[in-house]
């Protein structure tokens, strides 16, 4: 089994504002690139054997400092990549409410199953990125490897390997701190998988934990 350290990116240019970023490529803030450091000072001792990232820019400046402190290549992988949000790409809630208030409606309600216009859903985001993790599981069998992407995809992934509905992301997994580290091992097998499917594939260490408090293990 493989543990998994998933971290989103640092704070953007967006943030404040709580605009839809996706598949924008928006830059870090000062303050971004301040959460990259102190994710970088926690993967000095993390033992990692390999760190992927995203390939949009917020992603991997992200990933830069562990990079640099741990001396590991990065790797990119475009099926890391954010949802893409479509129509509400740069918009706040607001504003898609008031431009796309359908749209808005049906994505509030299964966030997952609704994608925006010219986007895509979380479903399909699930669909591409979770082989990610099987590639990976098996080239690092008892590994360790750091995944530096976005809140939206992490929180789905999330749900799909907890055995939970992915349409309730939103409202189980509100929020996810930039830089913040959620690890589990993967996969998690038992021997009352095959008679209970939906059970969870992952064994949870750690959800959403600042990096000069997240564990080491």
């Amino acid at each position: 089994m493989t543990t998994f350290f998933l971290a989103r990116h640092g704070e953007t240019e967006w943030h404040a504002e709580h605009r839809y970023a996706g598949s924008s490529d928006i830059g870090l803030t000062r303050h971004g690139l301040g959460q990259a450091a102190a994710l970088g000072a926690w993967a000095v001792d993390a033992r990692l054997d390999v760190i992927v990232a995203s390939p949009l820019t917020r992603a991997q400046r992200s990933a830069a400092p562990s990079v640099e402190t741990t001396g590991l290549p990065l790797r990119t992988d475009a099926r890391l990549v954010e949802i893409d949000f479509g129509v509400a790409e740069g918009l706040t809630p607001a504003e898609i409410d008031d431009r796309h208030p359908e749209e808005w409606a049906a994505f509030s309600q299964a966030p997952a199953s609704s994608p925006f216009t010219g986007g895509e859903s979380g479903r399909a985001g699930i669909a591409r990125a979770l082989p990610v993790f099987d590639e990976l599981a098996r080239e690092f069998p008892d590994g360790r490897v750091l995944i530096v992407g976005h809140a939206t995809l992490i929180r789905l992934l999330f749900c799909e390997l907890a055995g939970m509905d992915p349409d309730g992301y939103r409202d189980l997994l509100p929020v996810l701190g930039n830089c913040s580290v959620t690890t589990i091992v993967y996969p998690w097998a038992t021997e009352s998988m095959a008679a209970h499917p939906n059970r969870p594939r992952i064994r949870l260490l750690g959800f959403d934990v600042p990096p000069d408090r997240a564990s080491r293990v």
